[in-house]
């Protein structure tokens, strides 16, 4: 791919023409960048509602596209392969604040950058060294973390062994850093510790549709009983796709976020991901107004949510046990 052609893919800045009311403010210059969705949906009006919550919190604060914020939007689009790339630009274009999700990628910007702020929506960013403190971020990452603590992968296996107790092979839907990196490794100790197989493989770039396609038809010709989805960043942006695909494949799923139960999938055992996008527009408010990275502690999520979708448990033939079904905190019908 020539130069011109990829930055014209992968990177477009746009300030929305909304008027100035009263006194002009400085604007405050800010970057978002997205692992995997395109760039049209990186705006309050864009078809990934992560986004648009963000913005909204961020317009909570008093920051407002084309008034006091001008937000420079870049996408990888599913390439784990230019991260590296994509964030020299972000780079190049000299943000006061970097928003970023996906550790491979805010692992990208840290290496590219030692001293504009990132605001990274990640796993476990202390098992990604990304810093050291949550506390007390040590570097210029700081943020919040989808990962409850990296146990929370053995727990979603046992609650998909108790759904369907003869289950000895799970499918781990994720990209191929997460697959290699703590989540898998952790999942697989959980699995060897109850007589489960993880299996893959992990998905390869470009992670989009046919990729997911490919992943799981293998999956299913290997036999696997059921699959767990990865938080990957790709995962929720494709997670229409994922639910549609695992259905036809009628492959009983576990997901990390109620998002794809309410799209129809089977069960999930989620943190509250958009109060982390929320949270980051928090952090951003907090170093545009001066903090240092330091000061501003990484928020880890810890509540967590059984949601069951009865009707996709019966489409798959699957009864409930009553056990569970008590423990949910939501039953979709």
């Amino acid at each position: 791919m020539r130069r011109r052609d990829f930055v014209a893919v992968f990177f477009l800045t746009a300030v929305l023409p909304t008027p100035v009311l009263g006194q002009n403010a400085a604007r405050r210059r800010l970057a978002i960048a997205h692992a995997s969705s395109p760039v049209r949906d990186l705006r309050i009006d864009g078809d990934n509602p992560l986004v648009n919550t963000f913005f909204e919190e961020l317009a909570k604060l008093g920051y407002f596209e084309g008034r006091n914020l001008e937000i420079i939007r870049f996408s990888a689009d599913g390439r784990t392969d230019h991260f590296a790339e994509v964030s020299a630009e972000i780079v190049k274009n000299n943000p006061e604040v970097i928003v970023a999700n996906t550790s491979p990628f805010v692992r990208a910007l840290k290496e590219t950058t030692s001293t504009i702020p990132i605001v990274g929506i990640t796993a476990d960013p202390i098992a990604y060294g990304l810093t050291t403190s949550l506390s007390r971020p040590d570097g210029n990452v700081t943020g919040v973390s989808v990962d409850a603590g990296l146990e929370l992968w053995g727990k979603r296996l046992a609650i998909l062994r108790e759904l369907i107790p003869s289950v000895s092979r799970v499918g781990f839907l994720t990209i191929r850093a997460s697959w290699d990196g703590p989540q898998g490794q952790n999942l697989s100790r959980a699995g060897r510790g109850i007589g489960v197989t993880i299996v893959g493989p992990p998905l390869d770039d470009p992670v989009h549709p046919p990729e997911y396609r490919r992943v799981l038809n293998q999956m299913h010709l290997d036999k696997a009983d059921a699959v767990i989805v990865g938080d990957a960043a790709p995962n929720y942006t494709y997670r229409r796709d994922i639910v549609a695909l695992t259905n036809e494949f009628r492959i009983p799923t576990m997901f990390p976020y109620r998002d794809f139960v309410e799209e129809g999938g089977l069960i999930a055992y989620a943190i509250d991901i958009r109060n982390l996008w929320r949270r980051a527009a928090d952090c951003v408010d907090e170093l545009l107004r001066g903090r240092k990275v330091s000061d501003v502690p990484i928020y880890q999520a810890s509540k967590l949510d059984l949601i069951i979708n009865l009707k996709s448990a019966e489409r798959l033939g699957l009864p409930v046990p009553s056990s569970l079904a008590l423990r949910a905190d939501e039953l979709i019908e």
